[in-house]
């Protein structure tokens, strides 16, 4: 067996570092060779390494410029990167060449999703749909695409697919269940809706890896390491930037209409959810065993922690005076982010938690969020991260991060708009009383809501299921 096909087998398998060094010692024997590149290309874009895996593919492209798989390629990584509008460039450039290609349909939708080009989405969903009619992914992404109305032809569709879910394996079916329960619920047929949710939720979570109990130590070993002894001791340790503003709390709690707030100030770039601080944790910038090494990193870690940071996001938007960093999990970093980043602001968003777990038991998140697929788990894994929030509000000084009521927000708009400006250090502008027309990718699963002015309807989200959530009411307590 050569090299690449040595390659190819560790990438089927999905060992991508593995994978790495075969294609690698092929490209050095058949320099240029367009399926080498394209190889080397998937393994950087599955590492997300999306700089090298663009230049990778375009190589590929340069060799072979009809390459499908490329092309694919070559668009997602560009969209991973925030490159919306040239990712819609080189699907609709694969689609002229390959025009059956429903993955190719399917893709494109998906960006014109993320820019807000909603009848564009659409319409490339309903053409992948009709190419792959036998596909659960792509008629779950067309009942994503509006809102169910009655005698709709979506519905009648899913239902014949469900009729014979079968042939499908689990993650498909559960797509299909989510979908059902969004048109009943449009439809208000709560009884169908939930059942519906039920057997989605119960799909996702058996494929799925859960443990309460490392998530509670891991919760316990912060609140044990960051004191408000150990918090004062490295005051003003870190990094001196005031770039970052960290947007943080339970999903589907608020977080993106937040950032789309921000994102629409002139000074502001919002970059969405980063994965950055994550990055520097696993590659142990905060220590080899966060975190409970603290005192091992000291001030000069913590330093180069805030530091690395704050390089890898100027670079996102060079002339921006803030730029949003919207992952919701970073709560749980509090304490590292305000001793690496001290001149950060930080801010946290709640929103009623019947509302906010009935919403994270509604949809199919892309992955991460494991908690959210049993309502026990859900309002138990919410309990803690309440505790955690407590926590850092008594440790961390005063001023150190700003709170918002995501009702409050609603109710009292320009109020709460202006104090978030503020917070940030900026002067008002008005155009952020018209976040619904700020011109920006906008990549989870509130990329319909931050497009249209405020609305109410949100609030009391879960009161047409209440009977079916006994379990979830027990687990807050």
């Amino acid at each position: 067996m050569n090299s690449y096909e040595t390659a190819v087998m560790l990438h089927r398998q999905g060992r991508f570092a593995d994978a790495e060094p075969h294609y690698l010692a092929a490209l050095g024997a058949f320099p240029n060779h367009p399926e080498v590149l394209y190889g080397l290309g998937q393994v950087c874009l599955h590492t997300n390494r999306l700089e090298e895996a663009t230049y990778r593919f375009e190589q590929a492209l340069a060799a072979k410029p009809d390459h499908g798989g490329a092309l694919m390629g070559l668009g997602d990584a560009l969209a991973a990167s925030g490159r919306q509008a040239d990712a819609v460039l080189i699907f609709k450039r694969l689609i002229k060449a390959e025009p059956g290609n429903a993955a190719a349909h399917y893709a494109l939708g998906q960006v014109q999703k993320q820019l807000g080009a909603f009848a564009n989405s659409r319409e490339a969903f309903t053409r992948a749909v009709a190419l792959a009619p036998d596909n659960p992914s792509l008629h779950t992404a067309l009942a994503e695409s509006a809102p169910f109305v009655d005698g709709d032809a979506r519905l009648a569709a899913l239902e014949a697919l469900v009729r014979n879910e079968d042939r499908f394996p689990d993650r498909q079916k559960a797509e299909l269940h989510f979908a059902l329960f969004k048109a009943y619920d449009e439809l208000k047929r709560p009884d169908e809706a939930f059942a519906h949710l039920e057997k989605a939720n119960r799909l996702t979570r058996a494929l799925l890896p859960y443990d309460e109990a490392e998530v509670y130590d891991f919760f316990r070993q912060l609140k044990e390491t960051y004191t408000r002894e150990a918090v004062a001791a490295f005051a003003g340790a870190g990094h001196p930037t005031t770039l970052p503003v960290f947007v943080v709390g339970m999903p589907r709690s608020g977080t993106t209409l937040v950032e789309q707030i921000l994102a629409s100030h002139p000074d502001v770039f919002g970059a969405g959810e980063l994965l950055f601080v994550q990055d520097l944790i696993l590659g142990g910038f905060a220590g080899s065993k966060y975190p409970t090494d603290l005192k091992t990193l000291g001030a000069e870690g913590l330093k180069r922690f805030g530091g690395y940071y704050a390089v890898r996001l100027a670079g996102l938007a060079p002339k921006a005076e803030r730029i949003v960093d919207k992952l919701p999990a970073n709560f749980r970093q509090f304490g590292l982010l305000h001793l690496a980043l001290p001149r950060a602001q930080i801010i946290h968003v709640r929103r009623d938690p019947r509302d906010t777990c009935f919403s994270c038991y509604s949809k199919l998140f892309a992955s991460g969020l494991n908690y959210t697929y049993d309502l026990g788990e859900l309002g138990r894994y919410y309990r803690a991260y309440e505790t955690l929030m407590a926590h850092w509000r008594a440790v961390l000084p005063p001023g150190a991060m700003l709170e918002v009521q995501y009702e409050t927000l609603v109710e009292n708009f320009e109020t709460e708009a202006r104090r978030l400006i503020d917070f940030c250090g900026l002067e008002w502008d008005e155009r952020c009383l018209k976040f619904y027309e700020t011109k920006r990718a906008v990549r989870t699963l509130s990329e319909f809501q931050v497009r249209r002015p405020l609305f109410k309807s949100s609030i009391g989200r879960w009161k047409p299921y209440e009977r079916w959530l006994k379990p979830l009411f027990e687990a807050l307590g």
